[in-house]
């Protein structure tokens, strides 16, 4: 019976239905060791007898196994890898060591995870249960996390029971369900079968802040010396109780007990040929299991908690657990055996140890191979501490590093890369290490430290290795654009100038990456050019170079080429879905949704944000999840809704700027102008500045100086529009002209013109609506209805709702009797942005399973979107959606 625990019955119950009935439920069970979350899941398990139940513990000694965990949950599963995707099928077979596949992609992983799950669901609902989640391998907790949060109407259920320091399961976006201790009145029920008289009882039940297994562990050895000899955390008073026990076994159970606490796999033919080796027989077992702190079952040996695992270790000599730690590594002798062989072997080592090091760099390889970059550093990190050679020891902390970089893991990569560069004198480890440290400042860290250190390498090494110096120049001048640093972007080039770099891309890469700086610096003659020829050169690219590709998507937006930059984002945004590439996605969607805004194409741009920003919180990339909320209030202030709240935490100058062009545009879209034009001129002088963003935001400023009755300056601006060439951007610089002007209708009319040559649809909405604003005061109605409601319809298109009152409300000045009517707005925006991507791919004929593959969703989810669409759309079904596409 679970004493006390209404409410967490309660809630698994209601998780239960909502499985049972279609959906999905994941929860975090959340308490201190002994509060009983192993009987809650447990528990969870006897109610699901209707559903397919999936076991998985996490176990301390394969914490550094990449995948140990992911393949308990899935093995009941596994027959259904060849109904996956390939991409996803060759994920799971790599990371579960099924085939030589080479690395997988971690989040295809993840995706392949909860496609398993949602396949296995298809027959009955599936419940999984994770114990002990704190010690799950860092591979496992990804994917298994990964598919819990996109857990929609699958039929499935995921429970994870999670001590409350185990802080290392990261479980965002996750319900929680805390497990504390019982309550008076519930502590007392579970003791009062225990003899202890009333006062004890009472004094037990305060000592342990009614932690069920402590009560019941202290019951047996209460005392009142033991209740009163002053707090201890409870773990460690329960160990405690457990010691005592312990203690009582003859020596033989005890060294069998410890070499089953070391290799707590629980393989009884290990345990058991290690123990003899130490002259332990095999009967020794039984005593554990009569004491009852240990259970047999087939073939493995498991403690009865894992307090006394802990227990045993910890009770135990440093020379006995160095001896158990050899004898585990004599007997593990399997190729399969290879990696807790190697960890044994380091665990008996008492100082440096090359063999020992070498296993363990070999089990990092192998960990790596199955993408398991997280076990590798560990495996790393204790190689090198057993290497004594500096030179060999700084070059598997420098492989460490990068592992830590590769998995996510920034300031962790930053502190093995300089613990590296002391260890030798070498000026291309030295680059290498600076290269590490700056990627991991940029991804989260310092971005003027990254600039610093990639610099002082790219310095070091440029006489030897220009290509190298030359990439981390480019890395930094990359960052100056996000930050609006042309001070550190000149800096940058001037550390290669001179430098002897010839051969292809990278030739063009250079001469487009000292064009950014010119650009920054308010030199777009200088840059333009130079970056078009690299960008042309990267556009036809398919299926590879991503970093090479994704660079030129940025600088086309750099340069206004928005148009090119969406068409590069968009199909490294598909390729990236296809392989499952999702650490990348965020950088790819940034870049889409930027230029789909810019183009116009609002729902797009929601669509694209809205996938990146999710993306982005699940992969740690938090500088762009910022980013991604300056996108979205934006496209809010356009449609006229206030615009969404922004994360504060550590923006970049590109995400401020962005973000400060929101909150003015929305006091435009108002009519509030004397406001808007006061955000720009702060954000000009602020933190926010940005000179590229200021030549792209000018129209607009203008646009409200002008209303505010201030003086607009278009000189820059001017300077970059006839530098740049586009259509679109001269036909903003005719607008501008126009609102300067003392006779505008010439520029407004060659606004218009060029406006037909590149359809930036919004752009040209509001150049008609002000030059149908100024017609309708200049009393040429007629000319000004044209205009004007055309600009209307455009508005409505988009639901921009500012500029379409604003429209309406000049029509009805010029007496137009239907002028309050409302155009039809885009039938997409009826949709939310998941909604609208499933939709879309759904109308090319794709299948639940192929868009799921791309959206990183279940196919019971991509058909539970469909089913939600359909009725907004006015369509019965996915035959329909063809005609939407056109």
């Amino acid at each position: 019976m679970l004493y006390g625990r209404e409410a967490q019955l309660t809630a698994l119950a209601d998780a239960l239905t909502r499985v049972r009935e279609g959906g999905s439920a994941a929860l975090v069970l959340r308490g201190e060791p002994g509060a009983g979350k192993t009987a809650l899941l447990g528990h969870a398990a006897a109610e699901a007898k209707d559903m397919t139940v999936l076991r998985a513990a996490g176990v301390q000694v394969e914490a550094e196994l990449p995948y140990a965990a992911l393949h308990q949950v899935l093995r009941p599963a596994l027959s259904l890898v060849d109904e996956l995707p390939a991409p996803q099928a060759s994920a799971i077979r790599g990371a579960l060591g099924l085939a030589a596949t080479g690395p997988p992609e971690r989040f295809a992983v993840g995706l392949a995870t909860l496609s398993l799950l949602a396949e296995l669901a298809e027959t009955r609902p599936v419940l999984c249960l994770v114990d002990n989640a704190q010690w799950l391998d860092r591979e496992s907790a990804d994917a298994l996390s990964f598919a819990a949060r996109r857990l929609h109407a699958d039929r499935v259920g995921m429970l994870f029971a999670v001590r409350d320091t185990g802080h290392d399961f990261r479980a965002d976006g996750l319900d929680e369900l805390p497990v504390p201790g019982l309550d008076e009145h519930a502590a007392a029920a579970l003791l009062a079968d225990s003899g202890l008289s009333p006062e004890l009882r009472s004094r037990v039940i305060a000592e342990t802040g009614g932690n069920p297994l402590a009560l019941r562990e202290l019951a047996k050895t209460a005392s009142t010396r033991d209740v009163t000899g002053g707090p201890l955390p409870l773990p460690r008073r329960v160990q405690d109780a457990f010691a005592a026990e312990i203690a009582a076994l003859d020596p033989g159970t005890r060294t069998l007990l410890l070499v089953a606490a070391a290799e707590d796999t629980g393989e009884l033919g290990v345990v058991l040929r290690a123990a003899e080796s130490l002259g332990v027989p095999a009967s020794a077992a039984d005593a554990a299991v009569e004491a009852e702190l240990a259970e047999v079952g087939g073939t493995l040996l498991s403690f009865r908690h894992p307090l006394i695992r802990s227990a045993v270790y910890q009770t135990a000599t440093i020379a006995d657990r160095l001896a158990v730690h050899g004898a585990l590594s004599e007997v593990l002798t399997g190729e399969a055996d290879a990696d807790r062989r190697a960890w044994h072997t380091a665990a008996a080592a008492t100082g440096t140890d090359e063999d020992a090091a070498a296993q363990l760099a070999a089990t990092a390889e192998r960990a790596k191979a199955r993408g398991g970059e997280a076990a590798a550093v560990t495996a790393l990190v204790r190689a090198a501490a057993l290497t004594a050679d500096p030179e060999t020891r700084a070059a598997r902390l420098v492989a460490a590093a990068e592992s830590a970089g590769d998995s996510g893991q920034g300031p962790r990569a930053r502190e093995l890369a300089e613990q590296a560069a002391v260890l030798t004198p070498d000026p291309h480890v030295h680059a290498r290490v600076a290269e590490l440290r700056g990627e991991a400042e940029l991804l989260g860290g310092s971005i003027t430290t990254a600039h610093r250190v990639m610099l002082t390498g790219a310095r070091a090494v440029l006489a030897t290795d220009p290509q190298r110096a030359a990439v981390m120049v480019m890395h930094v001048v990359e960052s100056a654009w996000r930050t609006g640093d042309p001070e550190r972007a000149a800096e940058a080039v001037g550390v290669i100038e001179g430098a002897d770099l010839t051969g292809g891309h990278f030739t063009e890469g250079i001469a487009a990456t000292r064009g950014l700086a010119a650009l920054l610096a308010g030199r777009p003659a200088e840059g333009i050019d130079a970056i078009r020829r690299l960008v042309e050169m990267m556009r036809p690219l398919r299926g590879g170079l991503p970093g090479a590709r994704q660079y030129a998507a940025t600088l086309a937006t750099a340069v206004g080429d928005h148009d090119v930059s969406a068409e590069i984002a968009q199909t490294l945004t598909d390729e990236c879905r296809a392989a499952g590439m999702a650490g990348w996605l965020p950088t790819t969607l940034s870049t889409l949704g930027e230029a789909r805004a810019r183009l116009g194409q609002f729902t797009d741009a929601r669509v694209a944000a809205a996938e990146g920003r999710r993306i982005a919180a699940d992969t740690g990339q938090q500088r762009l999840v910022g980013y991604f909320q300056a996108l979205d209030a934006w496209l809010d202030a356009v449609s006229g809704a206030d615009p969404a709240p922004a994360s504060a935490d550590d923006a970049l100058a590109f995400t401020l700027a962005t973000r400060a062009w929101a909150l003015a545009m929305a006091d435009l879209g108002a009519g509030r102008f004397d406001a808007a034009a006061d955000r720009w001129d702060a954000a000009i002088r602020g933190p926010e500045r940005h000179t590229v963003m200021a030549l792209m935001w000018t129209p607009d400023q203008v646009e409200a100086a002008v209303r505010a009755d201030r003086a607009a300056d278009v000189g820059a601006f001017e300077t970059w529009a006839l530098a740049n060439g586009q259509p679109w951007a001269l036909a903003l610089l005719e607008r501008c002209r126009a609102l300067l002007a003392d006779d505008p209708e010439p520029h407004y009319e060659r606004a218009l013109e060029l406006h037909t040559r590149d359809r930036r649809v919004f752009d040209e909405a509001r150049t008609a609506l002000l030059y149908g604003e100024w017609l309708r005061r200049e009393r040429q109605r007629s000319r000004a209805r044209t205009h004007l409601r055309t600009a209307l319809d455009t508005f409505a298109m988009l639901a921009a709702e500012p500029w379409a009152a604003r429209a309406r409300t000049e029509l009805r000045a010029t007496g137009a009797t239907h002028a309050t009517r409302a155009a039809e707005p885009d039938l997409w925006s009826k949709l939310t942005p998941q909604e609208s991507q499933v939709v879309k791919l759904a109308a090319t004929g794709a299948t639940n399973r192929d868009i799921g593959a791309q959206l990183f969703l279940s196919p019971r989810t991509v058909g539970h979107h469909l089913y939600k669409a359909y009725p907004k759309l006015g369509v019965a079904g996915r035959a329909e959606l063809g005609r939407l596409l056109g």
